[in-house]
């Protein structure tokens, strides 16, 4: 049995609001190599499935994505609920969500939502989770940083290989 959209859009919000850029990178690496077997209507008509499907599309978002999972580890990175990255979490959630339902041929607008109110939900209660491990833990902040890189990856692989098939 297929695991369904919302699902699907709900946990790559959640790996967006760790890692917003991870999601969308992993879905565009996903779909790149995977062109034969994503439905022609994603593929040829459909966006964003289309879009993020491209080459180049897929390389200048891992970049994204790397630059992202480096930069989250300093110092002077801002807090992920401040207003830009809280949006950009957002963002991110919403176009995973949609980019499942074009893979899918689906009304997007459920997908799109679950997606958005997934990343902004998952960047606080993410935030705090780090926060009270790190302490718990006695562990430094990068660390478990390094944790949470693995989980939003992790996340973000298994759904996208689920949204294609």
């Amino acid at each position: 049995m297929s695991t369904p959209t919302p699902l699907l859009a709900a946990a790559l919000g959640w790996a967006a609001g760790m890692r917003s850029m991870t999601p969308p990178a992993v879905l565009a690496r996903t779909l790149a190599s995977r062109k034969p077997s994503v439905p022609l209507l994603a593929r040829q008509r459909r966006q964003p499935a289309r879009a993020l499907g491209a080459d180049r599309a897929a390389t200048l978002l891992t970049i994204a994505a790397a630059g992202e999972l480096t930069a989250d580890k300093l110092p002077v990175a801002p807090p992920r609920t401040s207003p830009p990255a809280l949006f950009g979490r957002f963002a991110s959630g919403a176009l995973a969500g949609a980019t499942v339902a074009a893979i899918r041929c689906q009304n997007p607008v459920l997908p799109v939502l679950v997606g958005a109110a997934s990343g902004v939900a998952s960047s606080f209660v993410m935030m705090e989770l780090r926060k009270r491990a790190g302490e718990a833990l006695g562990v430094p902040d990068p660390a478990v940083a390094l944790v949470e890189d693995l989980l939003a990856v992790g996340i973000s692989v298994a759904a996208s290989h689920s949204a294609i098939g």
